[in-house]
């Protein structure tokens, strides 16, 4: 028993060295890092995207490759094992993940999936908002973890209140603009040996 919990404690080291190795690399190098995926046959999947605020609006090959440069060095230095690795945007469906990014995208359009059921239905679409609370001596303010989804039910609108704990998944809505980079740039991805598709698999 004692030398299976060493075993589990050494696993769990190694997934937590990764990770904090990947999350370290992308934000010293002015990056936001949205998410991390183990695929099959070793396979390292990131996804970045530009921090709010800043000038760049869009992730580009060119910043693809740099991370994926420094990344393979470091986890190269700390011992970390994979195969293949992939660095790419998001996509324009890109997901929410921390309170961090639906904080970021209030306003926008998202597709929501709740854990479980509301109104017989788990799948939602509508304008994410962030959800007052009364009370406060300040007046209104928002509670970091309560959210709303105004959506449409027929042609009545409706707003569902929930809580990120209760989100199976959400996702942005892509909005293509014909006219703009969106249309003109998509989503761009580098790895280490060959150039794939860098959008997430549904």
């Amino acid at each position: 028993m004692g030398k299976r919990q060493r075993v589990i404690e050494r696993v769990i080291a190694l997934s937590v060295n990764w990770q904090t190795a990947v999350e370290q690399t992308v934000a010293g190098l002015g990056y936001e890092l949205v998410d991390t995926e183990r695929g099959a046959n070793g396979l390292l999947r990131v996804y970045i995207d530009c921090l709010p605020g800043s000038q760049q609006e869009f992730i580009i090959v060119e910043d693809c490759e740099k991370v994926t440069r420094q990344l393979q060095y470091v986890l190269e230095v700390e011992g970390c094992a994979y195969e293949r690795l992939e660095v790419s945007s998001p996509g324009l469906d890109r997901p929410l993940k921390k309170p961090s990014d639906y904080a970021r995208f209030a306003g926008h359009e998202i597709d929501l999936q709740l854990k479980e059921p509301f109104a017989g239905r788990k799948k939602f679409r509508g304008v994410l908002l962030a959800q007052a609370v009364e009370g406060e001596a300040s007046g209104e303010s928002s509670a970091p973890d309560q959210w709303q989804l105004v959506f449409q039910d027929g042609k009545v609108s409706q707003v569902l209140g929930f809580t990120i704990q209760e989100v199976r998944e959400a996702k942005l809505v892509p909005v293509v603009d014909f006219k703009g980079r969106r249309f003109a740039a998509p989503p761009a991805d580098s790895n280490n040996e060959d150039k794939e598709d860098g959008d997430r698999d549904e």
